[in-house]
């Protein structure tokens, strides 16, 4: 019998929220990894440090200690492939380290954070030549700028798996549109929430979360209120990168709910518009669309649903894994991904 694929998810778990926080990709990762039969390991690199921190904040000595564990956990289960995302503390030492002691390894760098931020670059920034690949949920050529000659960037996809995203559209629901976010004066999406909510006509229930004076509401809570909802915007800070999305489509697409997003995320080119989401142009464009839908239970019944259906059978976990390993492991393609063109070398 063949030996499984052997991968190892180096993230930040959480573990320190003691359930209150979101599953982010790297727990979807583990799911689909799973579904695909390969040996899997996590490595919750924030949690690792502080909890090795002496007194708890001494937050440089656990780091050290922290990337003295991570080689062990490497030269101990010996990956075909570590991911490692948002890891501050993991040292471009560290990973070279790891290349001497696992002979073959690829190591690659999952980045899901907003592009046009200073952090975000600088990671990547720090990442592109220690690692064989870069995976950016942003695409566009903007990433020809993270290439070496030595590595690859490719566009990734925010992946959904049925462990965490199981909802299915509700006949009968909460709110009609939703929005949960933290945003001040000035953020563009609090500005069109001013403009979009005093539109709505009063027989459209909205909740919005966390702005505009409302509380905010996270893990259990934002779940289970999202997936009672008929519809939710998908608002992001900037918009008009090419298929740049937070991970908030995830959570609504997936989850039965149908959404609302900026015709400048260019996700035409995997949904259809009116069909598998909404897209809109502008505050008075939104509410007219959101009204309408909200008094038209069918068609938000049957939007929801081919826009779940897409977004699983496209972005989930075990498929998005495998373009993963096919690309860095220099494999051909197990099938065509219908964001393979945006790889850049």
């Amino acid at each position: 019998m063949k030996e499984p694929f052997r991968l190892l998810i180096v993230d930040n778990f959480l573990l320190r929220h003691y359930g209150k926080g979101r599953e982010g990709a790297g727990y979807r990762f583990l799911y689909g990894a799973v579904r695909n039969n390969w040996r899997v390991m996590t490595f919750s690199e924030r949690d690792i440090t502080r909890y090795l921190a002496p007194l708890g904040f001494m937050r440089g000595i656990g780091a050290r200690m922290m990337n003295v564990r991570l080689r062990r956990v490497v030269a101990n289960f010996r990956p075909d492939l570590v991911m490692i995302g948002h890891c501050d503390y993991v040292t471009n030492e560290t990973i070279d380290a790891m290349r001497r002691d696992v002979k073959g390894v690829k190591i690659v760098h999952i980045n899901v954070d907003p592009i046009w931020q200073k952090h975000t670059d600088d990671q990547i920034v720090a990442r592109m030549e220690s690692c064989d690949g870069l995976f950016i949920t942003t695409a566009g050529e903007e990433l020809k700028k993270w290439t070496t000659g030595r590595n690859f960037v490719s566009f990734l996809p925010n992946p959904c798996d049925l462990c965490v995203d199981n909802g299915e559209p509700r006949e009968k629901t909460e709110y009609d549109i939703f929005f949960a976010g933290h945003g001040a004066d000035g953020d563009p999406r609090v500005e069109l929430l001013k403009e979009f909510l005093p539109l709505l006509p009063p027989s459209v229930r909205a909740g919005v979360f966390g702005t505009l004076g409302h509380p905010s509401i996270v893990g259990r809570d934002y779940e289970e209120t999202l997936k009672r909802c008929g519809a939710a915007l998908n608002l992001n800070r900037m918009e008009g990168r090419k298929w740049y999305t937070s991970d908030r489509l995830v959570h609504i697409m997936a989850n039965g709910v149908v959404a609302f997003m900026s015709p400048k995320s260019g996700y035409q080119d995997f949904f259809v518009p009116g069909e598998e989401a909404m897209f809109f142009a502008d505050a008075k464009d939104l509410a007219d669309k959101v009204a309408a839908l909200a008094a038209d239970p069918a068609r938000r019944l049957a939007v929801a649903r081919k826009g779940m259906e897409k977004y699983r059978s496209l972005f989930n976990a075990s498929r998005v894994l495998n373009f993963i390993k096919d690309l860095s492991l220099g494999e051909e393609f197990s099938e065509p991904y219908e964001w393979q063109s945006e790889i850049y070398r």
